[in-house]
């Protein structure tokens, strides 16, 4: 049986992780997104020092994921934070995000994709298997269906719901998962967890 692992490389993988998507932001802010490369970003809206508009924070009570592609300004890159402007449904908005608040990083564009966990996770550690990641709670309608578990045959069909009607014409609008956005492409896509690290200890 292996040891209790009182370095916590799981904690300095994930710090490490993060410095990349640091490190892409500050080069993005400097130089814009290099040929077709772009990001979704996802991150918990309640973690403390994230800032954020009440109209977001409403919709997004816990999680969202931001897409930087081709409506954003005035990304700004702290040792801790980002900030950056976006337009939602046509109404500009500045947010602020800890580094720490991050949940997951992907760009599409080459399938690669960081996946981190919460604080809430750390304290909570189970020596079993995590359980199946679920769809972001703050995405809007139109994107959670395209993600639903199959119905086992016998179960009720939940009734759909409806779609707002420009949530696909909206880059900067709250975006998929990483694990969503990529689609048909699973099983291609390059996603870093730090599951690995929990498994041997």
């Amino acid at each position: 049986m292996a040891g209790k692992d009182l370095i916590r490389y799981d904690l300095l993988v994930q710090d490490a992780l993060k410095g990349v998507v640091r490190k892409v932001l500050i080069d993005a802010g400097k130089d814009g997104l290099p040929g077709e490369h772009h990001f979704y970003i996802s991150f918990q809206t309640d973690y403390p020092g994230v800032r954020l508009s009440n109209r977001l924070r409403e919709k997004y009570p816990q999680e969202m994921t931001i897409v930087l592609q081709h409506q954003f300004w005035d990304l700004n890159v702290t040792e801790h934070t980002f900030e950056v402007g976006l337009s939602f449904s046509g109404i500009p908005e500045r947010l602020l995000i800890p580094f720490d608040a991050l949940t997951g990083f992907f760009d599409p564009s080459v399938q690669f994709g960081l996946k981190f966990d919460s604080p809430v996770d750390e304290e909570e550690e189970v020596a079993e298997a995590p359980p199946a990641p679920q769809p972001i709670r703050g995405s809007d309608p139109v994107e959670l269906k395209q993600t639903r578990k199959p119905i086992p045959n016998g179960e009720k069909k939940p009734a759909p719901e409806k779609a707002p009607a420009k949530a696909e014409q909206e880059p900067s609008e709250a975006a998929p998962a990483p694990e969503e956005a990529q689609g048909g492409a699973a099983g291609s896509a390059e996603v870093v967890s730090l599951d690995a690290f929990r498994k041997k200890n």
